[in-house]
């Protein structure tokens, strides 16, 4: 081999163009290591942490919920609840709309095949045996089609599912 041949086969093993004599031609190289971000419970549930600010904001679901409501007479509680199921309701239609997984009434009768699928029917009672079961509904259970949830905004701290409120007099 010439001088110039050598130097022109280091320059391209110098820059990786061919492998070093010896080695195959495709050396497996060691697949990259995933980098482990840990992330804190407030960055893994941020989106969780939101909707529950969502549901205080709009409905006061937490003022109610954190109420000792004991006290109150009856006609207060519901005229509250009122106020909440609106708010909420309304921020559960907008980012989170939900429907009922059964289309029929409680107490409907029902027929529940062998292989069902067990995210969407719970069974209770008398559960022996292969399916299929009989059995009437007890709860027509809740499934979301969708979640377009607003994306978190980076400069929330979303510890804070609500910030107290101050009147300037």
């Amino acid at each position: 081999m010439s001088f110039f041949e050598r130097l022109k086969l280091a320059f391209a093993i110098l820059f990786g163009r061919v492998p070093p004599p010896g080695l195959p031609a495709e050396s497996p190289l060691p697949p990259p290591v995933p980098v482990q971000v840990k992330l804190t419970p407030e960055q893994q549930h941020a989106s969780a942490l939101f909707l529950l600010g969502l549901l205080q904001r709009e409905g006061r679901l937490l003022d109610f919920l954190q109420e000792d409501i004991a006290s109150f007479a009856d006609a207060d509680v519901g005229a509250a609840a009122r106020l909440v199921h609106e708010g909420c309701r309304k921020v559960l239609g907008q980012y989170v709309p939900i429907a009922a997984v059964v289309n029929q009434p409680e107490g409907a009768a029902m027929e529940i095949p062998q292989g069902f699928d067990a995210n969407r029917f719970r069974l209770t009672g008398n559960v022996s045996g292969v399916g299929p079961w009989k059995g009437s509904l007890k709860h027509h259970g809740w499934v979301t089609s969708q979640i377009s949830l607003p994306d978190v905004p980076t400069t929330v701290d979303v510890k804070v599912i609500a910030p107290a409120e101050v009147e300037l007099s």
